[in-house]
């Protein structure tokens, strides 16, 4: 599985990516050496990695994947940004926990195999977490640095500039009726409803978003521009493969307690809920985007950086 994968990116990275701007850096070859090196040690029963095998996985991959972007670009998040990743990625922690929050109530996985002793469990709870986003945001960069998306043209979406506060208006109540109706209903109705907190987030901050002027997908639509938001859906199914996959593998991983679909599964994952990986990319942008000023401003106010600018919406 690892090898097709690996592959299948390589094909990729070969075909569309016809001029590169620079060298590939030897950051790609450690990145791809940290993967295939804890894969083969967590299959060979090494304690310590497989522990911790998925953000050790996940490190290997971002780097290996921020080296493809500045071989393409001549530029990357971690590179020549990394500020904007350092934030990404402690920001990645409690834009997480929400999700976790979440499922105290609604109970659709667990936690196996994990570290005994306290302390070590919460760094590999933080570890881990801290990946989520970065890796996100690090593969739709690579999927738009290999050009795989275009815009459409403008007139063929001439219903996004419909009077806009009304839909914006209808898709915030939307969003508040699914992050909160799966909390609000009998546990065991909304154990069926996390889809809904899958797309909630959405609803709910695109329009807040899009109205004070933040990054927005609904004003790329407005525009005719729809390349940042496809990339953001094929970035979170690639991602939500990969996690899917290495969770199998690791000693320390989750597994699905969800009460629909348990004999339909693809690793641990219902068949069903590789659906919602796409949409929870999405959530990641539009979270990420909702708290950016505020990141700026206190980048600006309490670490003295004066030039601070988001790169990492540059998808």
């Amino acid at each position: 599985m690892i090898a097709a994968l690996a592959a299948a990116f390589l094909l990729i990275y070969r075909y569309r990516a016809q001029r590169r701007n620079a060298r590939i850096p030897k950051q790609a070859y450690i990145g791809a050496a940290i993967v295939f090196a804890g894969q083969l040690m967590t299959q060979l029963g090494v304690a310590p990695v497989a522990l911790f095998f998925t953000p050790i996985a996940w490190t290997g991959y971002i780097l290996w994947v921020d080296a493809a972007i500045y071989s393409l670009r001549g530029r990357s998040l971690l590179r020549h940004h990394p500020a904007e990743f350092v934030w990404l990625a402690l920001c990645s922690i409690p834009l997480w926990l929400i999700f976790e929050a979440y499922n105290l109530r609604l109970e659709n996985w667990i936690y196996i195999g994990l570290p005994a002793n306290w302390w070590l469990r919460q760094f590999g709870y933080a570890w881990a977490f801290a990946t989520i986003w970065p890796g996100i945001f690090e593969t739709a960069m690579l999927l738009r640095a290999l050009d795989w998306h275009t815009a459409v043209p403008a007139d063929e979406i001439k219903a996004a500039e419909l009077p806009q506060r009304g839909i914006g208006i209808a898709l915030l109540v939307t969003g508040m009726l699914l992050v909160t109706l799966p909390v609000i209903v009998p546990q065991h109705v909304g154990a069926y409803l996390f889809g809904a907190v899958w797309l909630g987030f959405i609803f709910l901050l695109e329009p807040i978003n899009r109205w004070t002027g933040r990054e927005s997908l609904w004003s790329d639509l407005s525009r005719g521009a729809s390349s940042r938001l496809r990339a953001l859906l094929w970035a979170g199914m690639i991602c939500g493969i990969f996690w899917e996959f290495w969770n199998w593998f690791a000693a320390a991983r989750w597994f699905y307690t969800v009460p629909i679909f348990s004999e339909w599964k693809i690793f641990a994952m219902p068949l069903p809920g590789y659906l919602g990986f796409p949409a929870f990319a999405v959530e990641c942008f539009v979270m990420v985007a909702l708290i950016a000023p505020w990141l700026e401003w206190i980048s600006r106010k309490l670490f003295r950086m004066q030039k601070f600018d988001w790169k990492l919406f540059d998808l």
